[in-house]
């Protein structure tokens, strides 16, 4: 009887599932629920060769346990199955590669490459979910925007891309992998099939080698980039995929995880708390490049096979004034020189971070947003730095611009009463639409990279230095760091363990973040991921160092010379610590910012308990007290930022903005701020939200009072 319910709610489910899809024939995916992933397949003829192909890849180098064992075991997997037909397929293309010489799997003559090629199709097809069947990816869970990733890898360490095409409603995956209609979502005891009319392979190659190609075979697409990047001396940089000094010393276990990280005082109230902070896998290197299209260069008459593109491109660059006119450049053919101007503008191209389709902005608790329906609300934004000269390049998302952008300046409704939305946006600050599902993009030829097309040209001149001068740069702490975004740390949409809480080691294991400095080996670092749970954090996230702590980060430069304040949430506790500044140019001699924050004092402490700290009707009131917080050194939260029922985190009595620094940066300079615990005890926290750097435009402008959100 149990076996028949349990029987019964499969079929339901996909009964279910069938219903979003017209002519879909679901007679085929009707399983039983006694199947495995290797019996399912073992009782259709279809995947015989794939079958025989599990049976001789290992899991890995250190186990002598085989895909087949695995599959055919407990889990929870998800595996895109070719057909015999797709592996044939394969066999003909390394024929026509000249590695074998007929497409039979006798045609290997070196054993070697015939275990590599085996190990390139079965372990792209499958991606194992670990201990959650949440984890098992099903159509309804992959991706909703184009050319996004699922979120865990493939057992080859790689993100498999999900696209639609609306003509005839095919998945793809890897771009062009196509799931057969009447045969995807197949579920077994163990996780889902999807069948595959194409193996599973993406091109292993760095971003170097990619565009070296382009320009050897004289290809359209991003050729016109391809020769800047090349003229510029970056294929040296681009050609970089893992730290492989990390990668042994993690093989060895030499890269130490946290043990019981409870017992060491950490707190943590997202309910998916284990025994272990895990630290990463691997350190690899990844980068985002914003690309106009030859299509662009071709409008502006410049033809990507000339022989003298860089020189055509920085001409082009002069003319229409896309550079920095006031700072120091040269216009030669030295262009690897860092003050070319064709050396300054193809860098602020250039992410020193991996950034997939789906995380280029990130929808989490902004006000409005709602996470089951996925409706957007108010603009969302992150500021990174870029290659070169690390300049600001900002991405942007609302529900009324219509996609994602670069360096878009709209005017946003945020009066005192106003909903925060965007209103409109002035012709010369829309910025660049980055064109993400576009099937131009280069998402799945290079390991360490992606090329994003744009609409419009991207430069860091005048105009941009100063529209980005004129904004409050609230900046997530992870954000802060591109390891995280390359490694899949920041935001990781699972609940597996090793994304729930990230175990950074101290610099003397290995210095896993380039920005960041852990000083005190008496000092232990987590990342909470915080997946699926409504804390009062930006993004949802947040970061705590425990112990004797001593940590330094480094600021990212800002856009122009002038006045900041920089400013650091604070989330109150009695589990925090106390903990003392230091900010400046020199970090061998950092002054103290400040007096010692205590990060267990909540808004209504700083305030006073008999104090009134919620905004009334009376918005003169409200201004009045604000104006007297921050005369304090204080100010109350974003109120951008929703919690639990849609809770403002401004109206939060446990968040605050702290007032830590104030003083001339200069966009040329790089600042660097350091954390360091003044307690004797070593299980207090340090806790890491986001800083604001807010210049005196915004924070002191008489006409124009810095707005709440």
């Amino acid at each position: 009887m149990k076996s028949s319910t349990s029987t019964f709610i499969v079929f339901v489910f996909i009964l279910l599932l069938s219903s979003c899809t017209e002519n879909v024939d679901i007679s085929s995916r009707y399983v039983f629920t006694e199947h495995t992933v290797v019996s399912y397949l073992e009782a259709h003829s279809d995947y015989s060769q794939y079958v025989s192909l599990l049976k001789h890849v290992p899991v890995s180098r250190r186990s002598n346990t085989t895909l087949y064992q695995l599959l055919s075991a407990r889990g929870n997997y998800t595996v895109f199955a070719p057909t015999n037909a797709a592996i044939d397929a394969y066999l003909q293309k390394l024929v026509e590669e000249g590695m074998i010489s007929s497409p039979s799997w006798d045609a290997f003559a070196d054993s070697m490459k015939l275990d590599s090629i085996r190990k390139v199709i079965v372990h792209n097809s499958v991606i194992d979910g670990g201990d959650t069947q949440e984890q098992v990816y099903y159509s309804f869970k992959f991706p909703e925007v184009n050319n996004g990733e699922i979120s865990l890898p493939n057992m080859l360490d790689h993100k498999v891309t999900v696209s639609t095409v609306k003509d005839n409603d095919t998945i793809y995956v890897c771009g062009d992998c196509p799931l057969d209609p009447r045969n995807f979502d197949i579920p077994v005891i163990n996780g889902v099939i999807h069948q595959t009319h194409k193996v599973i392979a993406p091109d292993d190659v760095s971003a170097a080698r990619y565009l070296r190609l382009l320009i050897e075979n004289d290809e359209e697409g991003f050729l016109v980039m391809a020769k800047c990047l090349s003229a510029c001396g970056l294929f040296d940089t681009l050609s970089v995929i893992r730290d492989e000094v990390y990668e042994t010393l993690y093989q060895l276990g030499k890269i130490p995880d946290l043990k019981a990280y409870m017992s060491h005082g950490f707190t943590d109230a997202s309910g998916n708390s284990s025994s272990n902070a895990l630290s990463p896998e691997h350190r690899k290197y990844g980068f985002t490049i914003f690309a106009e299209p030859d299509s662009y260069w071709l409008s502006q008459g410049i033809d990507p096979h000339a022989s003298n593109v860089p020189e055509l491109i920085q001409q082009w660059i002069m003319d229409n004034r896309m550079y920095l006119s006031d700072d120091v450049y040269t216009n030669d053919a030295d262009y690897r020189n860092p003050d070319n101007v064709l050396n300054q503008w193809v860098n602020y191209h250039i992410l020193p971070m991996r950034i997939e389709a789906n995380k280029l902005v990130y929808h989490w608790n902004e006000t409005g947003y709602s996470r089951s329906s996925k409706v957007l609300s108010i603009p969302v934004m992150e500021w990174y730095s870029t290659m070169g000269k690390q300049r600001l390049i900002k991405i942007f998302e609302s529900k009324e611009s219509h996609g994602v952008y670069l360096n878009r300046f709209p005017n946003i409704n945020r009066e005192r009463t106003g909903d925060g939305h965007e209103n409109s946006c002035d012709r010369d600050k829309v910025g660049c639409l980055i064109q993400k599902e576009s099937a131009d993009a280069v998402i799945n030829d290079m390991v360490n990279a992606i090329i994003y097309p744009i609409d419009a040209p991207l430069a860091f001149n005048n105009a941009t230095r100063d529209n980005l001068g004129k904004e409050r740069l609230r900046i997530d702490c992870f954000a802060l760091f591109p390891e995280s975004m390359t490694n899949g740390i920041r935001r990781a949409d699972s609940s597996d363990d090793k994304f729930n809480h990230v175990y950074i080691p101290t610099d003397k294991y290995y210095r896993y973040f380039n920005n960041m400095s852990i000083m005190s080996d008496d000092t232990h670092f987590i990342h909470f991921n915080g997946y699926n749970v409504s804390w009062e954090n930006y993004d949802g996230d947040e970061d705590k160092w425990l112990g004797r702590y001593d940590v330094m980060f480094t600021l990212p430069r800002v856009p122009k010379r002038g006045t900041y304040e920089l400013r650091y949430k604070v989330l109150a506790t009695a589990a925090r610590g106390v903990v003392q500044m230091y900010v400046g140019s020199d970090p061998d001699n950092l002054p103290v910012a400040g007096i010692p924050v205590d990060l267990t004092k909540s808004i209504q402490d700083l305030w006073g308990q008999s104090a009134t700290i919620a905004d009334t009707d009376d918005q003169d009131y409200n201004a009045e007290i604000d104006k007297k917080m921050r005369n304090n050194g204080f100010m109350k939260a974003s109120q951008s930022v929703a919690s639990n029922s849609n809770k403002w985190e401004r109206g939060s009595i446990r968040c605050s903005r702290r007032i830590i620094w104030r003083g001339t940066m200069d966009p040329n300079l790089t600042y660097y701020i350091r954390f360091k615990s003044v307690l004797d005890s070593d299980k207090k926290e340090l806790y890491m939200d986001y800083i604001e750097l807010c210049p005196k435009e915004v924070y002191d402008n008489p006409d124009t009072p810095e707005d709440l959100w």
